[in-house]
């Protein structure tokens, strides 16, 4: 999907509370507020909902955002099926969000929505996120190998993550991806020289640079 062509591990939500736990209002998402955020990200990352359930998503938006300026962490619904309602929606973006995953990755529902590497080193691919955090350990070319290449509004293209630009300008896309696939190569290095060769023997299969 052109929506997720710039993601990045970690969470995608505000934060919020656990059911049953103290409202954090100002720092946290009540539950309510938390599965409204879950609908929501479906919708912007481009899941199509029904005239009816846009109708319904506009109900919770004025029931749970009554004002642009509200404080976040006390919004409820008032009736419970409606919330029970909300929470099986959010269930169902969810699952809509996991089939839409880059290849290594999955969504996964904390306190948050997060995409995570997966850890599994058999895999038809692996995600280089993976490979570091399995590493445990200080890998100096980690950070530009995990990068993603961009145009900017400029038309220069840069190598680095979705805030940070680590290595640019450069004149072409394939300059930026030349860039990262050294990191990777330099890791692979760094991987074998720290006794990690099952993590480097997975090399083959990394998940191609994001472009």
């Amino acid at each position: 999907m052109a929506a997720l062509a710039r993601w990045h591990v970690g969470p995608w939500t505000t934060r919020g509370t656990r059911p049953g736990a103290a409202f954090e209002p100002g720092r946290k998402r009540t539950p309510d507020e938390l599965n409204f955020d879950v609908v929501g990200l479906a919708r912007i990352l481009g899941r199509r909902l029904s005239g009816r359930d846009e109708l319904q998503v506009r109900l919770w938006q004025n029931e749970l955002r009554p004002t642009h300026t509200r404080l976040c962490g006390v919004h409820t619904l008032a009736d419970p099926s409606n919330a029970q309602l909300l929470h099986d929606t959010a269930r169902e973006a969810l699952a809509w969000l996991g089939e839409q995953a880059p290849a290594g990755y999955e969504f996964v529902l904390t306190d948050t929505v997060e995409l995570r590497p997966l850890l599994d080193l058999t895999a038809e691919v692996v995600a280089v996120d993976a490979v570091i955090q399995l590493a445990g350990t200080d890998l100096p070319a980690a950070r530009l190998a995990a990068a993603h290449v961009r145009r900017s509004s400029s038309g220069s293209w840069y190598a680095g993550d979705a805030v940070c630009n680590w290595s640019g300008p450069h004149e072409s896309a394939e300059d930026a991806v030349a860039v990262v696939q050294a990191a990777r190569d330099e890791l692979v290095e760094q991987l074998r020289a720290a006794g990690r060769d099952d993590l480097a023997d997975t090399a083959s299969r990394w998940a191609a640079v994001p472009v």
